[in-house]
């Protein structure tokens, strides 16, 4: 245990990015209520992940982390849970075939529905209004009204994350995610394009390696790998209130573990040593992350390892650079070489979305070419420095979105609003996620390589 350590001693820290509820009772009483709710995932489940970041900290697996930038309650449904779960089917499909490699599978789904703001006040036509924090916390309709944090939102993010974990399982354990099925997979709107074919491609080679398989008794009835797969959520652990209201006694292991989602993590803005969101995590035994700008200092960097992974824990700590195109190659090298230096065991994962985006008229956008560029550029540093480019991290959506700019079948800034549906962050659509996977795994197998090369000699 933590020393000095409860659910509740991040309370006594200073905290930013967090709403001003003004019924406290209501507040209190939506707390009280969670905290009776069931458990939205285990202690086991959250353990067997940190065991897979184990392998990607130890460059033996791989991590692709992605999803809505912020759910929303007006598109829940089950396509929408369907579709993105499948198109990160697809990626790592292609990224295994590319790393050699498992990949483990990490959904920024069933929890990440608050997000933080660059400003408390949101100016239009001149009117002020609160700014929209996600769903579970107020309404994204510019009304007085909405913009009024309501705790009771709450408890309807618990219910619907349980519905949406609910899907997830059943998808991943009951026979979707069989690799018989990725010819399946393919949406309609990946159809006929340039990845679509890629795809394809790569489906009928799988095809015929599982034709093989089976002939020597190799079938997903007695190989439970080809039939099933591990798959977890992961959330920004922003809204403390709720965390903690779904913080739970291991009974097994007597350890607390934040049970509303596998993995959390602390975000640029809410990473202060001495803050209330990292008090708060470094208590919990989850995997957890925190995302790393390009202000981020070396010795602030270990002073966070210091504080969330004492013991030096493979697995424990995935470290989510978002420096930007233009500043990743400058600022990523020191960080990667103190890391190396004092030998921490870290999973380093790459966020291309957060420091590219660009305004587009009324739009928020983010060009392709500069989520690539930083993702060349986060590979180019790790093989520099020798260590293991270890992951991605996503905002993307199995729906056929005009929110990013570019990509092969491209989506010019003209038609932005042609289906230009986030309540927050623009999202890569499912073809623009796929070309990227491919990218990646051109990548990985230039990594496979130079790692075998130095082995043999």
């Amino acid at each position: 245990m933590a020393a000095d350590w409860t659910p509740d001693s991040w309370r006594s820290k200073p905290i930013v990015q967090v709403p001003t509820y003004p019924d406290q009772t209501k507040l209190a009483e939506a707390e009280a209520t969670l905290g009776k709710y069931p458990p939205l995932v285990f202690a086991g489940e959250a353990r067997r992940l940190k065991a897979s970041l184990a392998d990607v900290a130890e460059g033996r697996a791989f991590l692709l982390q992605g999803g809505d930038c912020a759910e929303s309650f007006l598109e829940f449904s089950a396509n929408n849970i369907r579709d993105t779960f499948r198109v990160l089917l697809q990626m790592a499909v292609v990224l295994t075939y590319g790393a050699a490699m498992p990949v483990v599978k990490v959904g920024r789904m069933a929890g990440q529905f608050a997000k933080p703001r660059s400003a408390d006040i949101e100016v239009i036509d001149g009117v002020e209004l609160p700014s929209y924090r996600g769903d579970i916390i107020n309404g994204s309709e510019f009304t007085p009204e909405a913009r009024i944090p309501d705790p009771e939102r709450m408890l309807r993010a618990y219910n619907q994350s349980a519905a949406t974990l609910n899907l997830l399982r059943a998808f991943a354990q009951g026979g979707y995610a069989d690799l018989h099925k990725v010819h399946q997979w393919t949406l309609g709107c990946v159809s006929g394009s340039l990845q679509g074919k890629l795809y394809e491609d790569l489906c009928a080679r799988l095809s015929e390696t599982l034709a093989f398989m089976e002939a020597c008794g190799l079938t997903s009835d007695a190989t439970p790998q080809i039939r099933e797969t591990d798959f977890f959520t992961s959330h920004e652990a922003l809204l403390l209130p709720y965390e903690q209201a779904l913080t739970r006694v291991d009974s097994t292991t007597g350890d607390w573990y934040d049970c509303s989602a596998h993995m959390l993590w602390i975000g640029e803005r809410t990473r202060q040593l001495d803050a209330g969101h990292v008090e708060f995590l470094r208590g919990v035994k989850n995997p957890i992350g925190f995302k790393t700008g390009p202000s981020m200092s070396a010795d602030d960097l270990l002073g966070l390892l210091d504080i969330l992974n004492p013991e030096n824990e493979a697995g424990r700590i995935t470290i989510i650079t978002r420096m930007g195109a233009e500043k990743i190659g400058e600022k990523l090298p020191g960080l990667v070489r103190a890391v190396e230096r004092e030998g921490r065991k870290v999973v380093w994962s790459c966020d291309p979305m957060h420091a590219n985006t660009v305004k587009a008229g009324a739009f928020k956008t983010r060009e392709f070419d500069s989520i690539l560029s930083e993702v060349r550029a986060f590979f180019a540093v790790h093989k520099a420095e020798g260590s293991h480019a270890g992951g991605v991290h996503f905002e993307m959506t199995g729906q056929d979105v005009t929110e990013c700019v570019g990509g092969t079948r491209p989506v010019t800034e003209a038609h932005l609003g042609d289906r230009y549906h986030t309540h927050c962050d623009p999202r890569l659509n499912a073809n623009q996620a796929l070309e990227l996977a491919f990218l990646i795994a051109d990548a990985l197998k230039g990594e496979r390589a130079l790692a075998m090369a130095k082995k043999q000699g």
